[in-house]
């Protein structure tokens, strides 16, 4: 897994930051989702090493990176704060300029590194999320019903910690057994890093406050940029045919098109976890986008 691939820890201003680097040519960052690490990409990576300088991360409260102290108004685990912590690792590396991929979660923080820093990213890929600002306008039963674990992991502290905390594979094993199509996505070794690092409390805690930042801090900054600020660099949108994104709206490509003018994409016959139950369709589709 990763072969050629390099380990590193980096220290940024907000937090320790863990991933792998591997390959030769232009840079590209790609960030995880939810309940992964880094690992989700270990059937992509390796591949877009062939071409790229290839850069994935564990994000800011996950894996095996930092988890600083949170605040009363959760801003260290807002995307605004977990984006400055990729800038800064990929200047460490050297790459001021990069290519940035994230799936879930890390898509969020990425296209809010992209509206923050449009002189840093070259170009976008955002797999399976709408904006987190249209995400909650938008927000009806449905969404309730589907997206419980927003819910869920936004309300207040120590609540949702305590109930992961006493059976942590319990909600991980729902994320990868119910939102995927295909069931075997998962292999056993990267299921169990899924697993334990929901088994340590301090990176539930900042799980859960990212959460909480996306219902506060993350909307309102959506809304503040919506009709301001557009995003600068074209936009690939990739979306599971089979998940929520395509049951909950019914054209999920023109949302994004609200927020970027050089948008393309389409549906990959998967569920959520495209990269890791489509690794041939996401490698073939980043390819012919990043190059």
């Amino acid at each position: 897994m990763f072969d050629g691939f390099q380990e590193f820890d980096i220290d940024t201003s907000g937090a320790r930051i863990h991933g792998r680097r591997g390959g030769d040519g232009p840079p590209v960052l790609l960030l995880h989702g939810i309940p992964e690490t880094h690992l989700m990409w270990h059937r992509v990576a390796p591949r877009l090493a062939e071409h790229f300088t290839v850069v994935a991360t564990d994000l800011r409260g996950w894996g095996d990176g930092g988890t600083p102290p949170s605040t009363a108004d959760h801003e260290p685990y807002g995307m605004r704060a977990i984006a400055r912590d990729q800038v800064e690792v990929m200047r460490r590396l050297g790459h001021d300029r990069f290519h940035l991929v994230g799936h879930d979660r890390g898509a969020r923080c990425a296209y809010r590194l992209a509206l923050d820093e449009p002189d840093v990213v070259t170009r976008l890929a955002v797999l399976d999320v709408v904006p987190i600002g249209d995400v909650y306008n938008r927000a009806d039963k449905a969404f309730s019903l589907s997206y419980w674990v927003w819910s869920f992991l936004a309300a207040p502290a120590p609540v949702p910690e305590r109930f992961i905390d006493a059976a942590p594979a319990a909600l991980v094993d729902f994320m990868l057994d119910t939102w995927p199509e295909v069931t075997d996505a998962f292999p056993p070794e990267v299921r169990a890093a899924y697993v334990r690092q929901f088994s340590d409390p301090a990176t539930v805690h900042a799980i859960c406050e990212e959460f909480r930042a996306a219902a506060t801090l993350d909307h309102q900054q959506d809304e503040a940029d919506r009709g301001n600020r557009r995003i600068a660099c074209p936009v690939l949108f990739l979306w599971s045919q089979r998940g929520q994104v395509a049951k909950l709206y019914d054209d999920p490509l023109a949302i994004w098109r609200e927020w970027a003018d050089d948008v393309r994409g389409a549906p990959v016959p998967v569920g959520h976890f495209i990269p890791e139950e489509a690794p041939d369709e996401t490698t073939r589709q980043l390819l012919g986008f990043l190059t």
